[in-house]
């Protein structure tokens, strides 16, 4: 972890306010998440993310930053379909996000640059769309085995996301897209991440470097860097009802509920089946654990 901050010491100040998924007020941090769509560890990242987003999301927006693709950076010998495949379900039992790595076998992503550059193309309409879309697909691999480098998954990602989808097939292997997924890379190199996930926390409002953590690390960490590099000590907003959260996030594993909500794996299932009783959501059983979907 890369501590770049300049020392000063925080000021108390206590700051509170009702959850919200909508805040169009000018926010003072911008959070670089460095990220590959196929890296195990990035996807075990969400959960973190979705937390400090629904305590903290006041006071920062996140900017996912599409750095490569897991053989370019982590190179830890994934020359080898059964290699990424181990390593994929070693991160699932670690972390307790579903990586199925059956798909490295039975359906491998044969160009995982094309992945990158279809999420550049949806973020062309508009940063929620983008963030939709980069869900979707990570879905469609970690859960469903589906090989996201195919044009046939990521028009089909394309639609779950409620994109334009004549729109995104034109976009896909545009300039536009291209130029954008460049950017991306040259800026991961710029700010010299050699490792992901990597966060990279910015004040907007001041000329002091970022703060930047590479890899995984438990959710306290996060929330420390953000109250130094805000100077003050927030207090987290109040948490949605969990119907509206499912309703905002429409698909959402165990694992994610569980850390949001600081509850144990068993309680969560227990919350999530009395919204399945309601049909509220529906249940996705997949190879570790399990995902909700929530029915509007």
């Amino acid at each position: 972890m890369s501590w770049e901050y300049s020392g000063v010491d925080p000021l108390y100040q206590n700051t509170s306010e009702k959850y919200s998924f909508f805040d169009f007020v000018q926010k003072p941090i911008e959070i670089y998440v460095f990220i590959d769509p196929l890296c195990p560890e990035c996807w075990a990242l969400e959960p973190f993310l979705k937390k400090l987003s629904t305590e903290y999301g006041r006071f920062f927006t996140i900017r996912p930053i599409i750095s490569g693709h897991l053989i370019t950076l982590n190179q830890d010998n994934f020359d080898r379909p059964r290699n990424i495949r181990d390593f994929w379900e070693k991160t699932a039992k670690r972390t307790g996000m579903c990586c199925d790595g059956d798909l490295w076998v039975e359906n491998p992503v044969t160009s995982p640059w094309i992945a990158s550059l279809a999420i550049k193309a949806a973020e062309l309409q508009g940063k929620k769309a983008g963030k939709m879309f980069l869900r979707k697909i990570r879905e469609s691999a970690f859960l469903y085995k589906q090989n996201i480098s195919k044009e046939a998954t990521l028009l089909a990602c394309a639609e779950e996301a409620h994109l334009d989808v004549n729109e995104f097939a034109s976009d896909l292997y545009s300039t536009s897209a291209k130029k954008a997924f460049q950017s991306d890379v040259k800026l991961t190199n710029e700010m010299e991440v050699d490792y992901i996930p990597t966060i990279v926390f910015f004040n907007q409002l001041t000329e002091e470097q970022g703060i930047k953590i590479s890899g995984l690390y438990p959710y306290d960490i996060y929330v420390r860097v953000l109250r130094e590099i805000l100077k003050k000590q927030p207090i987290p907003s109040e948490k949605p009802m969990l119907e509206d959260f499912l309703s905002y996030h429409k698909t959402v594993s165990t694992k994610e509920i569980a850390v949001v909500y600081d509850w144990t794996s068993t309680k969560a299932e227990r919350e999530l089946k009395k919204l399945q009783l309601k049909q509220k959501v529906k249940r996705i059983p997949i190879k570790h654990g399990s995902f909700w979907v929530y029915q509007s």
